[in-house]
């Protein structure tokens, strides 16, 4: 007799782990999954392009609902899961069924940050994490003009791209005077921030918001030092967090996140955890190459496979934001002890940063030409010592090659 694997989260990572276990043991689990949106499981990070016109919703579908009834996996959308009952080993759903398990697998994801300010819950202020968002902004942009984008990161500049490609007036509002500032210095923020207004993006840097104002919908954005913007959509794009309340609710032990160890599991019997829910050595995720790395660990334990442990390790971000390439790895601002290697085209509008600490690269960044951002990182993650090479490696592996031989 099969046993029963539970997963409640029908999103990349969760899935993910799905496709993974299917791989290693396809007969050993009746599968029965919960996704509290009504979809098939998809592509979160393709949400920008549908936003931009550039895809469909059913071109970032990754499992579509033909693909479950093939592999026989119960799918329930639309569906939150409310409780887990530990001690009988199932879960509970907000409309009363009760699903037993005998694996259970955490994948609730992350949650949009709200700002606590009034007025968040007019008609027209939204997120930007889901379909529905995305569905949302579409059709607000048929009839209204003025968007504002709270948040200068990844999500809020491709959030204001898309909306400007829709046709509304839209501006930035961000706290700090530096864009995107997971990823990116000062320097190339200037350079990111020059060309989107090129484009016709405004921005608001160093504003802080105050409160949203408006009878039913939306109509104006007050800010800390008393100015105010006239506002139809208010798209808030100031971060995430784990969604760890269903975890928490149900005695399974968080702090950030749901704790989990090197083979995923949390401190719960026979529960495991993956994706932007998780904590793991005090680390919590966004980026996807981690997420499907936990997905290949949890699934081989699932599988009772064993030998795997999951290993947090530097990763790379590699992204193309409003059609501009970035990447950036490891510490790229640096401190009193590195040393910091710069080439800067303004005309090309390329811009290159190494930071070292005793000859080896502790971090990068790369804007305009990530050519060579793999080799890069590539030498960040072996420690080599770059000492031969550090004269041309501004210019890139191809330089380098060609003055060795």
């Amino acid at each position: 007799m099969k046993e029963q694997l539970v997963l409640i989260g029908n999103g990349m990572a969760g899935m993910r782990t799905v496709d993974e276990l299917l791989k290693l043991a396809p007969e050993k689990y009746d599968i029965t999954v919960f996704g509290a949106e009504p979809h098939g499981n998809y592509n979160r990070i393709m949400l920008s392009p549908v936003l931009a016109g550039d895809k469909t919703i059913g071109e970032i579908v990754i499992h579509d609902f033909q693909w479950y009834q093939d592999h026989n996996i119960t799918l329930h959308t639309g569906t939150t899961v409310t409780a887990i009952d530990k001690g009988n080993q199932s879960v509970i759903t907000a409309g009363g069924t009760q699903i037993y398990y005998d694996r259970l697998i955490l994948a609730t994801g992350s949650n949009p940050v709200i700002l606590p300010i009034d007025g968040k819950e007019l008609e027209g202020v939204i997120s930007f994490r889901d379909i529905n968002d995305v569905n949302i902004m579409i059709e607000t942009a048929k009839t209204h003009k003025k968007a504002i984008v709270i948040g200068g990161g990844l999500l809020g500049l491709e959030a204001a791209n898309g909306l400007m490609i829709q046709g509304m007036d839209v501006s930035v509002v961000h706290r700090s005077n530096t864009l995107m500032n997971q990823q990116l210095d000062q320097a190339a923020s200037d350079l990111m921030l020059a060309e989107l207004q090129v484009k016709g993006m405004h921005f608001l840097m160093n504003h802080d918001t105050a409160e949203l104002v408006g009878n039913e919908r939306v109509e104006k954005i007050r800010f800390k030092d008393g100015s105010e913007l006239d506002a139809d959509l208010v798209v808030m794009a100031v971060g995430v967090r784990p969604n760890i309340k269903l975890a928490q609710d149900s005695g399974i032990a968080c702090e950030r996140g749901v704790l989990v160890d090197d083979t995923l599991k949390t401190y719960s019997d026979n529960i495991y955890a993956v994706g932007e829910c998780v904590q793991y050595r005090n680390e919590t995720f966004g980026l996807v190459a981690p997420l499907y790395e936990q997905a290949k660990v949890c699934a081989k334990q699932l599988a009772h496979v064993g030998g795997s442990k999951y290993l947090s390790s530097v990763t790379a971000t590699k992204l193309k934001v409003t059609g501009i390439n970035l990447f950036s790895a490891g510490d790229f601002i640096g401190d009193n002890e590195s040393e910091v290697l710069i080439y800067q085209d303004t005309s090309r509008h390329i811009y290159k940063k190494i930071v070292l600490k005793e000859n080896k690269i502790i971090g990068t960044v790369l804007y305009g030409d990530t050519t060579d951002g793999n080799w890069y990182f590539s030498l960040l993650s072996d420690e080599k010592d770059i000492s031969g090479i550090r004269e041309d490696i501004l210019f890139g592996q191809h330089q380098v090659d060609e003055d060795l031989c």
